[in-house]
This record gives C-alpha cells, structure tokens and sequence, in this order.
C-alpha cells in the first residue's frame, strides 16, 4: 500500500488551512461602515438584517435625524481658528512693561525730558494695554466655547435621533 498520496494531500490542506478566514468558517459577517459611524455611532444588527439592510437602514435613519434636528453633520461648519491665544502669565505683562518702559525713556530722552519718567510712564501704558487684550483675549474665548457648546448639543441630539430610529429597526447602537 502507498501512502505518499495521503501525505501530499495532508501536506495540502494544512498548507491552505490559513487562507480560510474565521468569519468564512463561522459565516459571520464582516462589520458595516454606514452613515452612522461618520457621527462616531457604532450600528451592530440585532436581528440578522444582511449588510445591505443595514445600510438602508441607516441612510434613512441618518436622513430622518436631519429632518428633525434640522442639522446636518455633514454640512456643518468646522470651528473658526483663532490666533494663538496668549498665556497669560506674568512673563508676558513683565516683557510687554519692559518694551514699554523702553519706549517711554527713548521718546522722553530724544525730546530732552527725564528719561527715567518716561520709562515709568511707559511701563505703565503697556501694562494697562496688555491687561485690555488679555481681557479681549477671554471674552473671545469665552464666545468660542459657547459656539462649541451649543454645536455639541446640535450633535448630540442628531445621534439621539439617529440612534431612536435603529434602535427601532432592531439594531444596538453605542
């Protein structure tokens, strides 16, 4: 009896055994990438709806949620950049002093007045300059985050709506 033919065909299947995938031996299906997960919604069906389902589903879920937020994530405008903000530690109030004392004692020096007058009066102007847009500075910042505020809350109840809707349809939403 030979046996070579068994051993090419073990030597076979044990050399196309890892070509097969885990999902092709258990049937499962590989994870769906809808409307929902542009938001950071993760869909998972719940009543073995195939993958084309799934994506209706949440096409018309995403389009419902529009509808009755009356916001689109999609057409939303991303944040105004703003310049960098200061850091509002004294280093900056002692370097703005300085550059003003040095001002106020050249201008005060080249007109023949007490330079060091000027230098105080200069220390003065600069500091009360720094402290003005320091205060512009958290006004505006301040403006900002309630901007983002209130676009947080438009999402978070656009996924509300979207995940109310799949919920409904039998898929578990996080």
């Amino acid at each position: 009896m030979n046996l070579w033919p068994k051993y090419v065909l073990v030597s076979l299947l044990v050399a196309a055994a890892p070509s097969f995938s885990i999902a092709q031996q258990t049937g499962a299906q590989p994870p769906v990438k809808g409307m929902a997960s542009t938001v950071g919604l993760f869909v998972y069906p719940q009543k073995n709806q195939s993958a084309t389902q799934q994506l209706t589903d949440e096409q018309q879920c995403y389009n419902s949620a529009k509808t009755q937020t009356g916001y689109d994530p999609n057409s939303a405008a991303p944040a105004a950049k703003t310049k960098d903000q200061k850091s509002g530690k004294s280093g900056d109030d002692d370097h703005a002093a300085a550059k003003g004392a040095a001002r106020g004692a050249m201008i005060s020096g080249a007109t023949g007045g007490d330079a060091a007058a000027g230098a105080r009066r200069g220390a003065i102007i600069a500091g009360m300059r720094s402290k003005r847009e320091q205060k512009k500075d958290t006004k505006s910042t301040e403006q900002t985050d309630t901007k983002k505020t209130a676009q947080d809350k438009k999402m978070d109840d656009f996924k509300r709506a979207t995940s109310a809707c799949l919920d409904a349809r039998g898929y578990s939403v996080r």
